[in-house]
């Protein structure tokens, strides 16, 4: 059973704290309208109670100022016209110029087809205006509605930095009545479904209205927490690291009892809002993407999940463009950018050549080592090949005690050189894979210690963690992001 639809009034008196809410909007100016479709108008405002298919104006959201888009439905089918658009317009660039983030809540039909083609070419805009927002380094949330289909799903609601859906909502670019007048056949169902949309990594949850106020707030939390003049974290302190011997590390992190970053999230972080997929049709549940805290040190995650990851489906290409995702919310929102290692590998398949995975490990190592945001990598445990490789460039690098890095598995290594698998230690120790020797070498910066091995204190270890993280964060926010030349340079 479809729940019933809300107005925007009673959506935005459900989300915004009481009596806060304050209109933007003035009359629309209605130029050149006349006839049926001025008829319509006037039948639509009595009907609904607003005088166009968007309302805009400001509130508060537990305690914070937040700028606000919402569809009514009511009036025309929540169809985008003309004077729906410079209303929307508007709102977008009052937001800007106030500096408050922007939560929009679309729900419509799409483009108002009374007007046709003038009405059409708005889209160009509301994305202008979006982009111009995300661009000043401001949130732009995004609350998809039933239904939210055609140009405005193609513009102000595909474009946010987190975008959730309600519950069977009908949310998809045509319209089902329209294809099946042109085709003669009804469009499949559940595919246009906002349950749907979340399984192909095109939006981040599916939530009811009731939820909307608490994920807004705590993403707004980490989205706009303080990137300057944070409380001083205190140095950790340097573990004493005893020798460990190299294949002793390797079998260690393939221990199944050894925490990973779902562990790491629940004990280290102090918020976190998993986010989901590339946003372009793509996910991969070898990837944890999420945006988090460390103490007050805000941050993007992204963590190779190695539980995600199964023999029948290691981590593909698609999790590559799912951690690109999550650098370019980095750069756009200037947050720091955490990425953690703990992958068996790559997909070598088929697929995985055909989606590009060569080239997406390419673009990963490009956009990090240029990423004009601060970057830390985390090195938790197996790191094999390109995928992990991907992962690595960054301001600073830390290391589990028993991680390690390198170019093939090890029983790889030993059957190019040695036609067997059998020589698997020698070629972990020959090719120096192992954290201590990374850190002698300059390219791990600190180690974490694990007493005596993570998988038998899961808990205890993934605070140290979280601790070490939350001080280098710190520390990252206080000097900003390092050049390519700087990144580049530890592996001289």
């Amino acid at each position: 059973m479809t729940p019933k639809r809300l107005t925007a009034k009673q959506l935005i008196d459900l989300v915004l704290d009481d009596g806060s809410w304050q209109s933007w909007d003035r009359p629309p100016a209605r130029v050149g309208i006349t006839g049926e479709y001025a008829d319509q108008l006037v039948a639509a405002e009595e009907k609904s109670g607003v005088d166009e298919s968007v309302v805009t104006g400001e509130g508060i959201l537990r305690g914070r100022r937040v700028a606000v888009l919402a569809g009514e439905f009511g009036f025309l089918a929540g169809s985008i016209g003309r004077d729906a658009s410079d209303r929307l317009v508007a709102g977008i660039e009052q937001a800007t110029a106030k500096g408050l983030p922007l939560l929009a809540a679309p729900i419509s039909g799409g483009t108002r087809m009374q007007e046709g083609t003038p009405a059409f070419v708005q889209m160009v805009r509301i994305s202008a205006a979006v982009a111009t927002h995300k661009n000043a380094g401001l949130p732009y949330l995004v609350y998809l509605r039933n239904p939210t289909t055609g140009g405005v799903m193609a513009s102000w609601g595909s474009l946010g930095h987190v975008t959730v859906a309600e519950p069977g909502a009908l949310t998809g670019f045509l319209g089902p009545r329209v294809y099946e007048a042109l085709y003669g056949k009804k469009f499949p169902e559940g595919v246009q479904t906002a349950e749907n949309l979340y399984a192909h990594g095109i939006i981040d949850a599916v939530l009811p209205p009731e939820a909307l106020a608490d994920i807004v707030h705590r993403a707004l939390d980490i989205l706009l927490a303080p990137r300057t003049g944070i409380a001083p974290v205190p140095e950790p302190g340097v573990d004493e690291i005893p020798d460990v011997e190299t294949w002793d590390a390797v079998t260690r992190s393939r221990n199944p009892e050894r925490p990973g970053v779902r562990r790491l999230v629940r004990y280290a972080t102090t918020d976190v809002v998993p986010l989901n997929g590339t946003g372009q049709g793509e996910a991969d549940p070898g990837l944890l993407i999420a945006l988090a805290r460390f103490g007050d040190a805000p941050c993007v995650f992204l963590g190779q999940d190695r539980r995600g990851q199964t023999t029948d489906h290691p981590m593909g290409p698609e999790a590559l463009r799912e951690a690109r995702r999550g650098m370019r919310l980095a750069s756009e929102l200037n947050l720091p950018l955490v990425t953690v290692i703990d992958t068996q590998g790559a997909a070598l398949s088929v697929d995985a050549e055909e989606g590009g995975l060569a080239g997406e490990i390419a673009r990963c190592l490009s956009d990090l080592v240029t990423l004009d945001a601060p970057t830390l990598c985390l090195m938790l445990g197996e790191g094999n090949g390109g995928g992990a490789l991907a992962f690595l460039p960054a301001d600073r690098v830390i290391a589990a005690h028993h991680a390690w890095l390198s170019p093939l598995p090890p029983e790889g290594a030993s059957a190019i050189v040695h036609r067997d698998t059998d020589h698997a230690p020698e070629m972990a120790r020959a090719q120096q894979v192992r954290a201590i020797s990374l850190h002698e070498q300059g390219i791990v910066d600190r180690i974490v210690a694990e007493k005596p091995d993570a998988a038998e204190e899961p808990e205890e270890f993934c605070r140290r963690v979280g601790g070490v993280l939350e001080f280098e964060l710190a520390r990252l926010l206080e000097t900003g992001p390092g050049t390519a030349q700087d990144r580049s340079a530890r592996y001289l």
